[in-house]
């Protein structure tokens, strides 16, 4: 018995070094199991070791800089640099987002913002609230349109050279805070003062939702935020259930895209079949993914126009060319942006953020839209003032086919990818855009409508919307007072020759005079009335479009 207990610490002894071996040698595989799981987003908050992924090399080289460099440099925006140099040998849309710019992008794809819920323009040198947000703190509290701020906090704004932006961070803060506002009313000389608490403020994706005639709906859709589905609903709901609505135009002009899903679940709506496909998506390291109508569309809608021009992109793309392929409607306006990437958003540790393109997306014939990029971005930049150049946005020239491969639509129809969505029915980019006399005297339309408005709304009062559209002109002497207003603030003109642009100006006065008196649908009410996209539009909705149950 003695001896046995002798011998147990002498085996002990033998094993122990072999136990420590295999406990250290399973630690080591766990954790390289854990590092080839791990996100492929390497950030500055941990140092990684001097191999993984080059980042050792670009630290030790900083550490050198900023230890030996003759002068003394800004490490932060040396590592940006880097950073955007190493992005900018992928694609134009693989970027850095510093934390500032991120918190916009945010409220952009987000629908939303923490602010006062004020819309206001700068009125010579003073800040001027056109309208309170209905249901916003600003109108809780009492602000009405036509208010002066002329302070905000303990800084006093009024005759000061201030940028919008630099209003706008002022008015903008956490939800739940208080910013005080002094504000002058009419010809009052004392400042009222106004205690607002900010709140979440909607940014509306959906401008507008009316009847362009007794059958025909019209709804004008920004972007793709985050509540675009649910605003294009309601929009959808009122124009049928409250309008008789039958056919519709969706205008997706200038819509730079956002959020795929929210392209996709419209598209549903349109479809009345289940697991018709209306996009996918595929990368390197993204499998393919599938993105099919769900059957369950609300409303039956019957004709559908798609309005696109140059600056449709991205989701935009996604919607005009599911309704192509599956032939669902006509598309009307100019060739597409070409944007056929998809970006995935990994948010860093310092605020920041990286935006890289992780799959391509295809529409339903299998084409890609993308735009050719490769090897040379300036050319990729500048590819939009080539299609004006070589005449293609005015007409003088059909738009270039980058890839030659035929795709087919439901009908057999012939579409081409590789460098955006081509229309059904073009029509031309109006060369009003490019007078100089035009956008001289258009951006001094807004202030000028404001102040009259101020003076003689009283005379507007018996209008309705379609009997201002109808019946009101824009008179000889109200557009000699804007052109007087106009040469005041500087405006520079040449009456000798006549107005070129009279027509235009014309036209852009009344349409803000009618969003004054009505909102949105009252500018676009009038606006679109001589809106050549939106007459082909109609035009063609008076033609018979090849539908079937099974496109539908």
């Amino acid at each position: 018995m003695y001896q046995d207990q002798n011998n147990h610490p002498t085996r002990l002894s033998v094993w122990l070094p072999l136990l420590f071996a295999l406990v250290l040698v399973t630690g080591i595989l766990i954790g390289m199991r854990m590092q080839s799981n791990a996100p492929a987003v390497v950030t500055e908050m941990q140092e990684a070791p001097l191999h993984a992924l080059g980042q050792g090399k670009i630290e030790e080289i900083l550490r050198y800089i900023e230890a030996k460099y003759v002068d003394e440099v800004d490490r932060e925006a040396l590592i940006q640099e880097v950073i955007e140099d190493m992005l900018s040998k992928l694609d134009p849309h693989s970027n850095y987002i510093t934390a500032e710019q991120l918190r916009e992008v945010n409220e952009q794809l987000e629908g939303n913002f923490d602010g006062i819920g004020v819309e206001f323009m700068m009125l010579d040198d003073t800040i001027v609230v056109v309208a309170p947000l209905a249901g916003g703190p600003s109108e809780a509290v009492g602000i009405q349109a036509g208010d002066k701020i002329v302070q905000i906090g303990d800084s006093t704004i009024a005759g000061v050279d201030m940028a919008t932006r630099d209003v706008i961070n002022m008015l903008r803060g956490e939800k739940g805070t208080d910013v005080e506002v002094g504000i002058l009313r009419g010809s009052e000389k004392k400042v009222r003062r106004f205690t607002v608490t900010r709140d979440e403020i909607p940014m509306h994706s959906v401008d507008v939702a009316y009847m362009l005639n007794d059958k025909t709906g019209y709804i004008k859709v920004n972007r793709f935020s985050a509540t675009t589905y649910e605003e294009f609903m309601k929009g959808l709901e009122q124009l049928v259930e409250k309008e008789g609505m039958e056919d519709l135009v969706i205008d997706l002009r200038h819509n730079p895209g956002g959020y795929l899903q929210q392209a996709t679940n419209i598209l549903s709506q349109l479809f009345s079949r289940k697991d018709k496909l209306l996009v996918y998506t595929e990368g390197r390291a993204v499998n393919r993914s599938n993105y099919e109508s769900t059957g369950r569309a609300f409303f039956d809608i019957d004709d559908i126009v798609v309005l696109i021009d140059e600056g449709s992109a991205s989701a935009s793309e996604i919607l005009a060319g599911a309704i192509q392929d599956h032939d669902r409607g006509t598309i009307v306006g100019r060739r597409s942006f070409g944007k056929g990437l998809v970006q995935e958003q990994y948010k860093l540790r310092d605020g920041s953020a990286l935006r890289l393109t992780v799959a391509r997306y295809y529409t339903p014939s299998g084409r890609s839209i993308q735009k050719p990029y490769e090897g040379n971005v300036e050319a990729y930049e500048e590819e939009m003032a080539h299609r004006l150049e070589s005449g293609e946005l005015a007409g003088e020239q059909e738009a270039a086919i980058p890839d030659s491969t035929k795709y087919f639509t439901d009908n057999g129809r012939v579409v081409y990818g590789g460098g955006g969505i081509s229309p059904d029915i073009f029509v031309p980019l109006d060369t009003m855009v490019f007078n100089d006399e035009y956008l001289e005297l258009r951006q001094h339309v807004p202030q000028f409508v404001f102040r009259y408005m101020s003076d003689s709304a009283g005379g507007l009062g018996e209008y309705t919307s379609s009997s201002f559209n109808r019946n009101f002109q824009v008179s000889d002497e109200l557009l000699d007072k804007f052109l007087a207003y106009a040469k005041g603030h500087g405006a520079r003109f040449d009456l000798n020759d006549g107005l070129s642009c009279e027509k235009e100006i014309r036209r852009f006065i009344k349409a803000r005079i009618a969003k004054h008196l009505f909102g949105d649908d009252g500018f676009y009410t009038v606006w679109n009335q001589d809106d050549p996209m939106i007459k082909e539009a109609l035009k063609a909705l008076e033609k018979p479009i090849p539908l079937t149950a099974s496109q539908k």
